[in-house]
């Protein structure tokens, strides 16, 4: 079967053998799956490995076959697969055994997949291939920031740097349903103008001087995935008492800051990464309750794949990208 597949250090679209389901699994006929910035990552993090890796985390299908002891699906169900591994309940922080789909485990960037039937959930029916393969990893990242350790309330300012990645789509989208003021950044008007349309209150240049920008706010939460960048200036605006979750850092990983300004201001501080899968059924009732469609910005081929990580490094798009697989 046609995949993306990483292998000898190189990145090529290339042929894995089918899949087959053990007790307990079932195979998935993809017909789309997400692109995301960790695909990017991972042929750094396997340098010259010489096993053939398929990439992807994200990605919606049709069930094609189930192995032994398998009943919370049937063939022929459409469903999303749930790239967190191994973590069922809400808890504080991820048990031992989580994992993210794509790496160790053969990923979604194939025609096919077989992983534990306990990785997939029903597909929304409002939801296109596309949209339902985009959905699962930024949504989950973004719901478990907003809600599980953000705690957004209705009546809420939360301000997120950094417009237009797929967890700040969806993270517009879960604030505003909640009832939450929005206040975002991008370096890009284009950007900005998005996610005014997408329900943004305010968007301001990231460049900007975010306190005089910021005048007359109270900022309740700040959710941060950018790192070293807007850390500090995070800090400077976020309410005494106020609340900084951080789920990510594409900018430098180490960040120094004043500590005694920090304890003074009676700031909270929370890591975040992923989420259960209750919290990805609480999101996926929440994308149902509110009908939500996630924002994709550009769909590619397979044998797009180059192109499609390109278009990502360079954090071309507003929202998700995607694969078109299998028709």
């Amino acid at each position: 079967m046609k995949a993306v597949i990483h292998q000898n250090g190189k990145l090529l679209v290339g042929e894995m053998p089918e899949p087959s389901a053990g007790p307990g699994e079932v195979v998935v006929a993809l017909r789309a799956a997400g692109v995301n910035r960790r695909d990017l990552y991972i042929p750094g993090r396997r340098g010259d490995a010489k096993e053939a890796l398929t990439l992807g985390s994200d990605g919606a299908g049709v069930v094609e076959s189930i192995g032994e002891g398998v009943s919370n699906v049937q063939v022929g169900d459409e469903v999303i697969l749930n790239p967190s591994l191994r973590w069922y309940d809400n808890s504080d922080a991820p048990p031992e055994q989580f994992d993210i789909l794509g790496m160790p485990d053969n990923g979604t960037f194939a025609e096919k997949i077989v992983l534990s039937a306990e990785q997939v959930e029903k597909k929304p029916a409002h939801l296109s291939w596309e949209e339902a393969a985009v959905l699962a990893l930024a949504g989950l990242t973004g719901y478990r920031a907003l809600v599980t350790k953000g705690q957004l309330q209705e009546g809420d300012t939360v301000f997120i740097p950094g417009a237009g990645s797929g967890v700040a789509t969806f993270l517009i989208s879960f604030a505003k349903n909640i009832g939450a003021r929005v206040i975002v950044t991008s370096r890009s008007e284009e950007k900005r103008n998005k996610a005014l349309e997408l329900g943004a209150d305010l968007a301001i240049d990231t460049n900007s001087d975010w306190k005089q920008e910021l005048a007359g706010e109270t900022i309740d939460l700040i959710i941060d995935s950018v790192g070293r960048a807007t850390f500090n200036r995070s800090l400077d605006i976020v309410k005494k008492g106020g609340r900084i979750v951080v789920f990510g850092a594409t900018t430098e990983d180490t960040v120094d800051f004043d500590l005694r300004s920090f304890f003074y201001g009676q700031y909270q501080l929370f890591g975040s990464t992923m989420g259960s899968r209750e919290e990805l059924r609480e999101m996926l009732a929440h994308v149902e309750r509110y009908q939500m469609h996630p924002v994709i910005d550009q769909v590619f081929d397979l044998e797009q794949a180059l192109e499609a990580f390109e278009y990502v490094e360079e954090s071309k798009q507003f929202g998700k990208v995607a694969f078109r697989i299998g028709r």
